[in-house]
C-alpha cells in the first residue's frame, strides 16, 4: 500500500507546486492586458498612417529551378505604403508591373509535385525588390498577397 501511495502523493504535490508557481508568475510578473494594449497602441502611434494600394491581377510565369516553364499563375497584391505616398504609388504601378515581369521569368517560383503551386515567399521577395526599383527605398512597407490562382 505504501508503494502505491508514495508516487501518487509525489504526483499531487508536484502538481500543486507547479500550479502555484504558474499562478504566481501570471499574477506578479506578467503585465496586465490593459497595459499591454496601451504599449502596443503607443508604438503604432509613432508610425505614420499607412494605406493599402491594391494592384490589378499580375500574371507571372511559374519557372522550375532548371529554367523550364511550368505554367502561369495570377496574383492579386496590395502594397502597404504611407498615406502621403499612396497617390505616387498608384500612378507608378505600371513601373512595378514591368519590374515584376523582368524578374519572374528568371526566378524559380514553381513548387509542388507538378510545379503548379506558386512559391509565395519567392513571389513576395520578387515584388519587394521590384517595388524598391519602381518607387524607391522604404516606400513600400509590406506586400500582402491577397489571391493566387493558376492561370
Amino acid at each position: 500500500m505504501k508503494k502505491l501511495l508514495f508516487p501518487l502523493l509525489l504526483l499531487v504535490l508536484g502538481a500543486l507546486v507547479g500550479g502555484g508557481a504558474g499562478f504566481a508568475v501570471v499574477t506578479f510578473v506578467a503585465p496586465t492586458p490593459a497595459s499591454a494594449a496601451e504599449g502596443a497602441h503607443d508604438e503604432s502611434g509613432k508610425d505614420a498612417p499607412t494605406a493599402f494600394v491594391p494592384a490589378e491581377k499580375i500574371l507571372a510565369p511559374l519557372v522550375f529551378e532548371d529554367g523550364r516553364l511550368s505554367g502561369y499563375v495570377s496574383f492579386d497584391i496590395s502594397l502597404e505604403v504611407p498615406e502621403d505616398k499612396a497617390a505616387l504609388v498608384t500612378a507608378r504601378l505600371p513601373l512595378l508591373f514591368h519590374a515584376i515581369n523582368m524578374r519572374t521569368y528568371r526566378t524559380p517560383l514553381a513548387s509542388g509535385p507538378d510545379g503548379m503551386l506558386p512559391g509565395m515567399d519567392g513571389f513576395r521577395a520578387v515584388v519587394e525588390q521590384a517595388a524598391t526599383e519602381a518607387f524607391g527605398k522604404d516606400v513600400v512597407k509590406r506586400v500582402a498577397i491577397t489571391n493566387a490562382a493558376p492561370a
